[in-house]
């Protein structure tokens, strides 16, 4: 069934099975790079699908050759006429505070804000998933992967710690992540699988029927259980601290961005990283 995607040029939404609701990445002429306007719809769309009794399953998919390529490092960091849906303020503010402020809200809070949805969310994964195209997949609780998608997180290139969203322990364990971030290397989604990272890999043109199938069955489940289910095994990994390391992962993120700053003129990166994360795109 067609849903009214409220004006929405960035993400798509639309129910392609009973109690499944789908959420399309909708910029494929920019590799699904992510401004601050595709996280505020793809949020507005989350919550249309977590309010809806109908829906018990949440599907998260992309138009295009990849899921995402990331931040979109081309666009202004406005959020004028954004809604605010978290605790954050002084987006304003001079000096760290306010970068600081905007990606506590439209990064870190959002994707925790996801993660705790107390609907099973599926990531439909093909292509590149680059930096911050992770932290859209690792705040789903499972991800089915085409056989050619591959996952990097090459931001150690700006002279940062990683990606936001720090999971990177929990989500590949620790000598894959440092792997990861001290080469910057792509991760194919069998390697990912093999570390618990990704939970079926399937052929690319079986992605969308794979992932639809498994939504479905997952869909036929008490809506009570499974949302039980679901916060019973966050619990278990919150009680392993994955809140408290990704806070004090987002601050060393800031050292890294006030580093940049004083090193390279005000900029948020050093120049040489930009470069080699577009050639990873």
């Amino acid at each position: 069934m067609a849903i009214d995607n409220r004006n929405w040029e960035r993400v798509r939404y639309d129910e392609p099975r009973e109690r499944v609701a789908r959420i399309t990445l909708a910029r494929p002429e920019a590799a699904n790079a992510q401004d601050y306007q595709m996280l505020s719809e793809l949020n507005e769309a989350f919550d249309v699908a977590a309010q809806d009794e109908n829906i018990r399953v949440i599907v998260l998919a992309a138009d295009g050759k990849h899921f995402s390529s990331g931040h979109d490092l081309r666009s202004g960091s406005g959020m004028d006429d954004l809604p605010v849906v978290g605790t954050q303020c002084h987006f304003g503010a001079g000096g760290a505070e306010g970068y600081m402020a905007k990606e506590a809200e439209m990064y870190l809070g959002l994707c925790w804000r996801w993660r705790n949805i107390a609907k099973p969310t599926i990531a439909s994964v093909q292509g590149k998933v680059i930096a911050g195209g992770l932290m859209l997949v690792w705040p789903m609780d499972l991800i089915v992967a085409s056989d050619d998608a591959t996952f990097s997180d090459p931001v150690v290139a700006f002279g940062v710690n990683g990606i936001e969203y720090f999971a990177h322990a929990y989500e590949a364990g620790a000598r894959l992540a440092k792997d990861m971030l001290f080469t910057g290397r792509a991760i194919t989604a069998t390697e990912a699988q093999q570390h618990g990272m990704v939970n079926r890999v399937v052929p690319r043109e079986d992605l969308e029927t794979e992932t639809l199938a498994l939504a479905s069955h997952i869909g036929q489940r008490p809506m009570f259980g499974l949302t039980t289910a679901k916060q019973s095994v966050n619990n278990s990994v919150d009680a392993m601290g994955l809140y408290t390391s990704m806070q004090s992962a987002f601050g060393l993120h800031h050292v890294g961005h006030s580093h940049n700053r004083l090193s390279y003129d005000g900029s948020l990166v050093d120049p040489e990283g930009i470069k080699v994360i577009r050639d990873e795109a």
